[in-house]
């Protein structure tokens, strides 16, 4: 009704998104980790100073 289907993709492009998702979920869980340690972090410089 409003247009075709999306074009197909190529091999090519298939592996650059895939590569772009993995980078975005390796990106993804390394922020929650250091969002999870930073209380620890900001805690330790207090008693440090």
């Amino acid at each position: 009704m409003f247009g075709m289907g999306m074009p197909q993709l190529s091999a090519e492009e298939i592996r650059a998104a895939e590569a772009e998702a993995n980078n975005t979920v390796r990106s993804v869980a390394v922020t929650a980790v250091l969002l999870y340690l930073s209380p620890f972090a900001v805690e330790a410089v207090w008693k440090f100073f």
